[in-house]
């Protein structure tokens, strides 16, 4: 009996011993991070789905990384999510991160201190399109020339409209004074040929088809992509400071024969502050050294380049990211470094 008691004690001992040593040499555990996009419509979602895709590729073998894109409303929908722990990371535009990290607009005494950069990936352009006769000037500052006009401002819940009434408000243009219609991008230059419009709000990565269409149909004789000068700049960067100039060159549009001097603002991937700095220094990483993978993905993804990593961004890189542009010899602004 006190031999089998004995015996056992020391299988059981051993199956321990054996259960350690087993856990000790198992392979460290998946990690799996989502990225949340936006409509399948959409840029974000193909864009985040070669992100995903390259960075499961690259660090799953090596450093058990997983990454997955998933579907959502858009920025404002992501960073509530993002923010409630839902999902790792976002791609997001850049006025609705800034007004998240300042607690302004929608987020109004409720800044999302936890949010942190990791890259610029590619830029809205401002494209606010009227006919010729409202352009007096070419400056944005005609669309004062559209009150009591019809002007397709963007979609009802579109940050198109967001972003057109925070630029427009903050140079003085009472857009309420407009006949305000609010059209997604095809059916603003539908409207826009047929007269039904005078004037389109399609912030986009130029050739944007909505102003291609127009421009092929209507004749660059008779439509015009407003200019931003720099004066109209610093007004709309006063309260959030995500544009920075742009130029959509002569040619882009049928019949454009000169330079359309704009701004734009960034469409970017964000993350919380406590994500892992090797996690997103490692990302960082590999979706600057397979660009030409994502430029296969989405055209959209051709204007990305390490040397605009970093432009326009509303809130502090995470370290992770940070690291990776340190040693590429990008050199960080104060305001983008995380305190």
């Amino acid at each position: 009996m006190l031999k089998s008691k004995l015996l056992t004690k020391v299988l059981v001992s051993t199956a321990v011993v054996v259960s350690l040593v087993g856990t000790l040499n198992a392979a460290p555990k998946e990690k799996k991070y989502i990225i949340a996009t936006a409509s399948t419509g959409g840029t974000y979602y193909p864009v985040g789905v070669g992100i995903a895709t390259i960075a499961s590729l690259k660090l799953a073998k090596k450093h058990k990384m997983t990454f997955s894109a998933m579907t959502s409303a858009g920025s404002s929908e992501n960073i509530n999510m993002i923010d409630k722990g839902e999902v790792n990371f976002a791609i997001i535009q850049g006025l609705f991160g800034s007004m998240a990290w300042q607690g302004k607009g929608k987020y109004e005494g409720k800044p999302k201190t936890n949010l942190r950069s990791v890259s610029m990936l590619w830029q809205n352009v401002e494209q606010f399109t009227v006919y010729k006769k409202y352009a007096k000037t070419g400056n944005i500052m005609d669309l004062k020339n559209l009150y009591g006009e019809r002007f397709s401002i963007g979609g009802r819940n579109s940050g198109s409209r967001v972003s057109a009434e925070t630029i427009l408000s903050a140079l003085g243009i009472d857009y309420n004074k407009m006949n305000i219609q609010y059209l997604g991008y095809s059916p603003s230059s539908t409207a826009l040929q047929d007269g039904k419009i005078v004037g389109m709000n399609t912030p986009s990565g130029p050739p944007t088809s909505a102003v291609t269409n127009a421009f092929a149909t209507i004749g660059a004789d008779k439509i015009k992509v407003l200019e931003f000068n720099s004066d109209n700049l610093k007004k709309i960067d006063s309260g959030y400071p995500v544009w920075t100039p742009f130029v959509i060159k002569a040619g882009t549009y049928p019949g454009q024969k000169a330079d359309i001097h704009t701004i734009a603002q960034p469409n970017l991937l964000v993350v919380t502050k406590d994500t892992p700095e090797e996690t997103v220094y490692l990302l960082t990483k590999t979706i600057y050294e397979n660009l030409a993978f994502l430029h296969s993905v989405h055209k959209a993804t051709l204007a990305m380049s390490l040397q605009k990593a970093i432009v326009g961004l509303p809130m502090p890189l995470h370290p992770g990211a940070a690291k990776y542009y340190r040693e590429q010899g990008i050199k960080i602004p104060d305001s983008l470094i995380a305190k």
